[in-house]
């Protein structure tokens, strides 16, 4: 693969977990905040919001990864 493509796939890569990333914190709520405003604002609730973020972004990030170096081992 050429160089160029690499390194602008590689930035693509890099910046589509953290738009979804964002999507999915924004959205949260609504999946799973249950309509309650004492439960979405515990410390358990925040920690779940930012735990499945964070797995979804770095989840993202690995595919993304995975995809854009895999011809370029050896």
């Amino acid at each position: 693969m050429d160089t160029t493509l690499t390194v602008v796939l590689g930035i693509v890569g890099m910046l589509l977990p953290l738009v979804v990333g964002r999507l999915v914190w924004k959205r949260f709520d609504g999946w799973f905040g249950r309509n309650d405003e004492a439960y979405m604002d515990s410390l358990e609730y925040f920690l779940k919001k930012i735990g499945f973020t964070i797995l979804v972004a770095f989840i993202l990030l690995w595919i993304c990864m995975t995809l854009v170096f895999s011809g370029n081992g050896s």
